[in-house]
């Protein structure tokens, strides 16, 4: 849209933006914050407040069109934000952390109607957030920038469940990593470690193993806290030695034989005691491995 020979004016270019703090005309109403973007001179006034009305509608805020912005609650701020920015019609809307001034239950409520309200209004949104789940509960595409870089774009689950690099699986959910030591023969892979042998089945996981480990040798297992399954018939124990209540579940931090440590989510009526022992096994759909990193690269 902007180049050495190329100008459009910014009320042409077809993108909208709700702002971090919303940045509402304290002195309109409503309904004129939202028709305030309406001023194109092939739009008559009937035109004009019927679309203003739709917008309100779709944000359910018709019944608080006459308010001002200081009446409203950061809820009602938020949706009043998005109805301006919809009301053109913007080919793309862009969104500056748009919930970072919420409450953690109000934000995530949000997050799931904005998604709604975006895909009845048809409109693509480009989304910028420090808050994971945010993005997981809006997002079609993620992309996890680190250094100024995109490091994977790809689907919630897929960043989630095949991370393409061992940074990517740090910063995205819960996880710990556990030493093993990779096996290939004869196409067929497999992963010796503490909790037992992996097969690795699928051909993604089993690409980036090679990329690990060019033949065999010592990789990094990603473990993911719904990878561990609470098994009290299993003989492998550990013992508990954090556990943050959650609700549904507890998030035991879980202590194996040689040290080491790893996350497990567990349905919260199995309630343990610190320092109890508890059986458990590994239990995942993908077999997710990294380069091993050298003694006291990481804590």
């Amino acid at each position: 849209m902007v180049g050495p020979n190329v100008w459009v004016e910014p009320e042409d270019r077809g993108v909208g933006i709700v702002f971090q703090d919303y940045a509402l005309f304290p002195h309109l109403s409503v309904s004129d914050n939202v028709g305030f973007g309406l001023r194109s001179p092939g739009l008559g006034r009937g035109q004009r407040q019927s679309r203003i009305q739709r917008m309100l509608d779709l944000v359910g805020l018709r019944s608080l069109a006459s308010r001002f912005p200081h009446e409203l609650s950061g809820g009602q701020q938020q949706r009043v934000a998005l109805a301006r920015a919809l009301a053109p019609s913007p080919r793309l809307l862009l969104l500056d952390e748009p919930f970072s001034n919420l409450d953690p239950d109000l934000r995530e409520r949000l997050a799931m109607e904005l998604r709604d309200i975006l895909n009845e209004a048809g409109t693509t949104a480009l989304l910028v957030t420090h808050d994971q789940y945010e993005a997981f509960a809006m997002a079609d595409v993620v992309g996890v920038m680190q250094a100024g870089a995109i490091a994977q774009w790809d689907t919630p689950y897929r960043l989630y469940h095949r991370p393409s690099t061992r940074e990517v699986a740090d910063f995205v959910g819960l996880g710990s990593f556990l030493p093993g030591r990779l096996f290939q023969r004869d196409g067929l892979s497999e992963v010796h470690f503490e909790l037992g042998v992996l097969p690795i089945r699928a051909r993604t996981d089993q690409a980036l193993a090679g990329a690990s480990a060019s033949i065999d040798g010592d990789v990094s297992i990603l473990l993911r806290p719904d990878d561990i399954i609470h098994d009290d018939a299993s003989p492998l124990q550990a013992e508990v030695v954090r556990k943050a209540f959650r609700g549904a579940q507890f998030l035991y931090t879980l202590r194996l034989p040689s040290g080491a440590q790893l996350l497990a989510l567990v349905p919260s009526h199995h309630d343990h005691a610190l320092g109890e022992r508890v059986g458990i096994r590994f239990d995942a759909d993908h077999v997710v491995t990294f380069p091993a990193e050298e003694p006291g690269a990481r804590g």
